[in-house]
């Protein structure tokens, strides 16, 4: 491509890197904290890393899951044993990469790291650092200007590490060449069900087996402790809504950034990207003759694959989104008019599609963006000032949560019966030092308020125990019914994997097994057809040396799927595929990183600490 993205590739990426920090926070005093406190985790190199450190870490990552998903995603998912250890493997490598920088003397000054940020695209505004941006973008990670610079003066070079390291890696062509193969290779596949419900009428279990399970395994059928409880949220979103935007300070905020609003001249054209000149020279002779055959003879012949696809139709762009020889014919065309570009990247056939003259986004178009942005400047304002007034009025009024939410007319909610650790659906709750806030003795005992806690960016949380209910066995009698229907469910699952496993090895012996396949359809790496991802996988990764090819595939929720690979489809690859040879560097280049990673390890003083990393 030869867009904008791609003239400044490098500098972009450099100013991402300052931007999208993928690491936790972890402030200077990582290098002066004493070692071997009661609490670390593991020691790298003298740096210690903190049950805190870690919590912050494991928590940051659990927000990103939510902002991912939209919320709709259990925390818990990220707290099992192999998931912490992930994490922390993961912090280890991150202090060992900051060891390496500062052993290089990489660290930024603050004068350097103020300089990049105001040099940063996305905290400018008509060419110049825009405050309310930069503010903005504090506010929503949850940072203050001091704690962002000194993040940035070691998490930068650190980025710089990483990123010259992968920079580097070079696929070899035929690799690219085979990645691009394997991706674009169809393997026809039919398949049958076994599912096992259908085994459930030759399952036979007593009140005898029920009872050797329960006996055995009682731990399975305590009901944990839990309570009910009420809370209230303090928060910039909440606040907003409590005083929204007049229309003086939407017309007012309109007219003060009226350059804002204003939308330069677009253009739209299509271009065939070719190497030589003659080839262009032959391709706008046969455009001229017939200038409906321009998308075809694009996709034939253009060597620009991010529009060649599309008949090289590139969309609209203004000034500077394109490189120079081909943005200054771009602009000069009328209408459908053609002419012959070269660049950097070669000779453009160049037809102008449309063009947009530059006009002012009215009031009307912006209102809405205007006084949402509006409003949340006013709840961060006003959550800013009532942070501390709230946090204090819980804690001086303990017995009630009326005060807090009289003063600051909030609605008190109520939970149903919530558990310490189990999964479920807490929304505001859904926070590990706030449900240990709640399960406290204090709490438990006392019916006292919590205290306010943080649990997101400008979102604090008071709450209190209303009831409560210690952890207790459930009954053989309350629980039969359930153990009976589970060892059903397994038994007809075990029988169902073991008619699979029988039918497959018939198969794979030229037997018919008496099988009724569905309709074949074709997959890839790149269209799975419906096919869930564990069975996709399996199918791409089969053994097709020998055609039809069988496999069965156990199913989560009871049942087996036996498949039939009749046929391999390899697709066509061009010799040189620059999106295979980006994903293969990328692919070289994350291997590069982990073994230079790996051999820093293999020379550093690394303790771990497995007794600490258990959940407290």
């Amino acid at each position: 491509m030869f867009d904008l993205v791609q003239k400044y590739k490098r500098f972009i990426q450099v100013f991402l890197g300052l931007i999208a920090i993928t690491f936790a926070t972890w402030g200077i005093e990582s290098y002066t904290r004493f070692r071997g406190g009661q609490d670390t985790l593991a020691t790298v190199n003298g740096i210690d890393i903190s049950q805190r450190e870690f919590a912050e870490e494991l928590r940051r990552q659990q927000d990103q899951l939510r902002r991912m998903f939209g919320g709709r995603v259990d925390p818990a998912m990220l707290d099992s044993p192999e998931s912490r250890r992930a994490v922390l493997d993961s912090m280890v490598s991150q202090k060992l990469l900051m060891s390496e920088a500062g052993r290089a003397h990489l660290f930024m000054t603050r004068e350097e790291v103020i300089a990049a940020i105001t040099q940063t695209p996305e905290f400018q505004e008509d060419g110049k650092f825009s405050t309310a941006k930069y503010s903005a973008f504090l506010a929503a990670e949850g940072l203050t200007d001091q704690g962002y610079v000194a993040r940035l003066q070691t998490q930068a070079p650190v980025q710089r590490i990483s990123g010259s390291i992968g920079a580097t890696a070079i696929a070899p062509r035929s690799v690219a060449a085979r990645l691009a193969a394997l991706e674009a290779q169809q393997r026809e596949v039919s398949q049958v069900a076994i599912p096992a419900q259908q085994f459930a009428p030759r399952v036979k279990i007593d009140d005898a087996q029920i009872k050797a399970h329960y006996d055995a395994n009682q731990a399975d059928y305590r009901t944990p402790e839990r309570v009910r409880a009420e809370y209230a949220v303090l928060s910039a979103e909440t606040l907003a809504r409590q005083e929204p935007p007049t229309e003086a300070e939407i017309n007012a905020a309109y007219e003060g950034r009226a350059a804002q609003f204003r939308v330069e001249e677009q253009r739209r054209a299509s271009h065939i990207l070719v190497k030589d000149k003659p080839e262009a020279e032959k391709l706008i002779s046969e455009i001229k003759k017939n200038p409906s055959r321009f998308a075809d003879l694009a996709k034939q012949h253009s060597q620009d694959p991010g529009s060649a696809g599309q008949g090289g139709d590139l969309g609209w762009f203004g000034r500077g989104m394109m490189v120079k020889p081909f943005e200054d014919a771009a602009f000069k065309l009328q209408q459908l008019e053609i002419e012959l570009v070269q660049s950097e990247f070669g000779f453009h056939v160049v037809r102008l599609t449309g063009i947009q003259a530059a006009k002012a986004r009215s009031l009307e178009e912006v209102r809405k963006e205007l006084a949402e942005e509006l409003a949340r400047q006013k709840g961060q304002r006003k959550f800013a000032e009532a942070a501390e007034a709230f946090s204090n009025l819980v804690y001086e009024q303990p017995d009630s949560l009326n005060p807090v939410a009289e003063r600051f007319k909030l609605q008190l909610q109520t939970t149903g019966w919530i558990a310490k650790s189990a999964r479920q659906e807490l929304g505001a709750l859904d926070h590990p030092k706030l449900l240990a806030a709640l399960f406290s003795s204090d709490s438990i005992k006392n019916r006292r308020n919590s205290d306010a806690i943080e649990v997101a960016p400008n979102t604090l949380v008071a709450a209190r125990v209303r009831e409560h209910q210690p952890a207790a066995q459930r009954g053989f009698e309350e629980v039969k019914d359930e153990i009976g229907a589970e060892l059903r469910r397994r038994e007809a699952s075990a029988l169902a994997l073991k008619d699979g496993s029988a039918k497959l090895e018939q198969l794979r012996k030229g037997a018919d097994a008496g099988v009724k396949w569905s309709p074949a359809r074709l997959v890839s790496r790149r269209d799975a057809q419906g096919l869930p991802g564990n069975v996709l996988r399996q199918v791409v990764a089969a053994d097709v040396g020998k055609l039809p090819a069988y496999l069965g595939v156990p199913v989560p929720d009871g049942g087996y799927i036996l498949l039939r690979i009749s046929r391999v489809v390899e697709e066509p690859v061009k010799e040189s595929d620059p999106e295979a040879a980006a994903r293969a560097a990328g692919l070289y280049g994350n291997a590069q990183h982990d073994a230079y990673v790996e051999s820093l390890r293999s020379r550093a003083s690394v303790e771990l600490n497995p007794a600490n990393l258990e959940k407290k």
